[in-house]
């Protein structure tokens, strides 16, 4: 099947990819801070303007990025519509509320997630490990339940991008130094703090930070005096940059739903050094660990150092491994991954909705024939 188009719907207001509504005059919504992130603005996207810019549109399917609050918006337009959904889950929240709330959140949210995607015509998720908790937790129907093929720009993240000045500022002017760089938001739940432990350990190199968030005044606090550079958020060639101008990128995330950073910062060219848990085995699987990257257990500090120490001193290996990873990195393009989803994960999306509203009909269509026979017809 072709579809002559999609709505998209995230869950920040912000990044809202509802690409279509651009008919000019400003769409109205109530908009309202993040309880954890007060920079970050959520809404329901439930204005009658976007409802009806969405059903002059006609999509074919609804595509809503979970868990989040405007996802809840998206399904009442795909209900009311009677068009298909596909919810992919990206953000393992019950992984991340002990860490900023209270524990016992955890069985709540759990119950709205399997609400929300029992309600979905199909679930993608990044990485086969998320797909066992997935399962494991009954959120929906295993068979529901698909793999969204990685993908990242190899274009916009390239190692021709590689920068002396770059260098020069992530090194906080030492570019002869080792440089490890870390891109993220910076979050509590990103066992950030065990880079602190790690560079305690090396001296001799220098960390760069790219990226924002609301732990990054600790982080600061916590590396201060120390050879380290908060750069803020970097967008467009400055992020290129910075990916490819590093040595080694870390990544101590244990709780990374896929880890989009890590397949941009191999596709930039620089080995990675990152823990064995969530969905990085996934991108970084047993017959490629020590090859295109390393994996270390999470938690681990002798384990990291051990993969770390040697790629930041020994250029040929970082250089070996860099092109390796580059390399592998190239098989897994936007464009494959964008085809995987419209040909095969939608049009399996759509089969379901049908089958649902088939069994739905089914009742009705029963009483219809019971008092309302066909005309017999000699």
């Amino acid at each position: 099947m072709l579809f002559k188009d999609m709505i998209t719907v995230v869950d920040t207001y912000e990044e809202i990819s509802v690409h279509e509504l651009h008919s000019g005059d400003p769409i109205i919504e109530l908009i309202f801070p993040c309880p954890w992130y007060q920079k970050v603005p959520l809404s329901l996207a439930l204005s009658p303007r976007i409802i009806s810019e969405v059903a002059r549109f006609k999509p074919d399917i609804i595509h809503a990025s979970s868990p989040g609050i405007m996802v809840f918006g998206a399904l009442i337009i795909a209900k009311l519509l009677c068009v298909p959904i596909v919810m992919s889950y990206h953000t393992h929240v019950p992984l991340y509320i002990p860490r900023y709330t209270f524990s016992w959140l955890v069985k709540p949210m759990w119950l709205i997630i399997k609400f929300l995607h029992r309600a979905a015509d199909l679930t993608l998720v990044p990485s086969a490990a998320i797909a066992s908790d997935l399962l494991a937790a009954r959120v929906t129907a295993a068979n529901k339940i698909r793999l969204w093929n990685k993908g990242v720009d190899s274009e916009k993240f390239h190692p021709r991008y590689r920068s002396y000045e770059m260098r020069l500022r992530l090194s906080d002017g030492e570019p002869e130094k080792p440089l490890i760089v870390h891109v993220g938001r910076l979050g509590v739940e990103k066992s950030l703090d065990f880079l602190k432990r790690v560079m305690d350990r090396l001296p001799e190199a220098r960390i760069a930070f790219i990226g924002d968030g609301p732990y990054r005044e600790e982080l600061e606090k916590m590396f201060e005096g120390m050879p380290a550079v908060f750069t803020g958020v970097l967008r467009g060639e400055e992020l290129s940059q910075a990916y490819a101008s590093g040595d080694v990128f870390v990544m101590p995330s244990e709780s990374e739903t896929l880890g989009f950073v890590v397949l941009e910062a191999m596709s930039s060219g620089i080995p990675v050094v990152a823990a064995r848990a969530g969905g990085i085995p996934d991108i970084i699987p047993a017959d490629q660990d020590g090859k295109t990257s390393y994996l270390y257990n999470p938690g681990d500090l002798e384990d990291c150092l051990s993969k770390l120490r040697p790629l930041l001193h020994n250029k040929v290996l970082r250089e070996t491994m860099a092109k390796a990873a580059r390399e592998e990195m190239e098989k897994y393009d936007w464009k494959a991954a964008t085809r995987m989803i419209r040909n095969e994960q939608y049009n399996a999306a759509i089969w379901f909705w049908r089958k649902k509203r088939a069994q739905l009909l089914r009742p009705f269509q029963w009483l219809a024939k019971r008092f309302f026979p066909s005309p017999q017809v000699n």
